[in-house]
C-alpha cells in the first residue's frame, strides 16, 4: 500500500499501527484506513510476489520509508498507479520484476487470450468450460505443457493462480452489474455462493458483499 502525502492513512495489525506506505505479507489480518492512495494486490506465487516475500525476510510488514530513504510518495493523488509503481519498485531494487511486467506481450497467442479474458470487463466473460489449461492450449494450437510454460514466461505468473484472480474479478464485476452472488458464482465456475465467498475472503481479506459496497461507492 502506498499513500499520497496528503492522505490520512493508518493500518492496524496485531503488533500496532502503521502510518505510512508499506508492504504487508499475505494472510496477515489487518484493518486499513486510507483516504487517498493505492492498494496493490500481488499474487504471492508471481515473480513479483516471490521477490516481495524475500524482501519481507520473515516479517509481517515493513515500512517502505524504513528500507528506502530515497523514496518519496506523490504529493497528490494520481490516476495512473503505474507511473508511481515503476520508480517505487526500482527504488526497492525490484527493477528486474517491474521490467518484466507484461505491459506489452511479445507472444500474439497469449495476447489474444488476455484480450478475450478482458471482455469480462464489458460483461462478455468466457464460460468456465473454456478456462481449463487443456482447452485454452487447444484453442491456441499449443500442447498443454507448452501453453503452461509460455503463459508463465510471458505473464510472470502461472496459469492457475492467474485464472483464480480473473474469475474473482469477473464475479465482482457481475455482482456490481446486478447479478446475485449465487448467479455470479455459477457464471464464473464456482460450485455455489459459499465457495465463491470463501475464496474471495481468502484472497482479499473481506467479504464479497463488502467489496460490492466499495465498488458501488466508487
Amino acid at each position: 500500500m502506498w499513500s499520497s502525502v496528503e492522505s490520512d492513512s493508518q493500518c492496524q495489525i496485531s503488533d500496532g499501527n502503521i502510518f505510512d506506505s508499506f508492504i504487508i505479507d499475505s494472510q496477515v489480518e489487518h484493518k486499513l484506513n486510507l483516504s487517498a492512495g493505492w492498494v496493490l494486490l500481488v499474487e504471492p506465487r508471481s515473480n513479483l510476489g516471490k521477490r516481495l516475500t524475500e524482501l519481507l525476510s520473515g516479517r509481517t510488514v515493513i515500512s517502505i520509508a524504513d528500507i528506502s530513504k530515497q523514496y518519496a510518495p506523490s504529493h497528490s493523488f494520481i490516476k495512473d498507479p503505474i507511473s508511481e509503481l515503476k520508480p517505487l519498485l526500482h527504488t526497492l531494487s525490484l527493477s528486474k520484476q517491474i521490467d518484466s511486467l507484461p505491459i506489452k506481450l511479445m507472444d500474439k497467442r497469449i495476447q489474444s487470450l488476455i484480450e478475450k479474458l478482458d471482455l469480462c470487463l464489458k460483461g462478455e466473460c468466457l464460460k468456465p468450460t473454456s478456462w481449463s489449461a487443456a482447452e485454452v492450449a487447444s484453442s491456441l494450437s499449443l500442447s498443454e505443457s507448452r501453453f503452461i510454460h509460455l503463459f508463465s514466461q510471458q505473464m510472470g505468473i502461472a496459469w492457475r493462480p492467474y485464472l483464480r484472480w480473473r474469475r474473482l474479478s469477473c464475479a465482482i464485476s457481475s455482482i456490481v452489474r446486478g447479478m446475485s452472488v449465487t448467479e455470479s458464482a455459477h457464471a464464473v465456475g464456482f460450485s455455489d455462493s459459499s465457495h465463491l465467498s470463501r475464496t474471495f475472503r481468502s484472497m482479499f481479506g473481506l467479504s464479497i458483499q463488502q467489496a460490492k459496497s466499495l465498488f458501488l461507492k466508487s
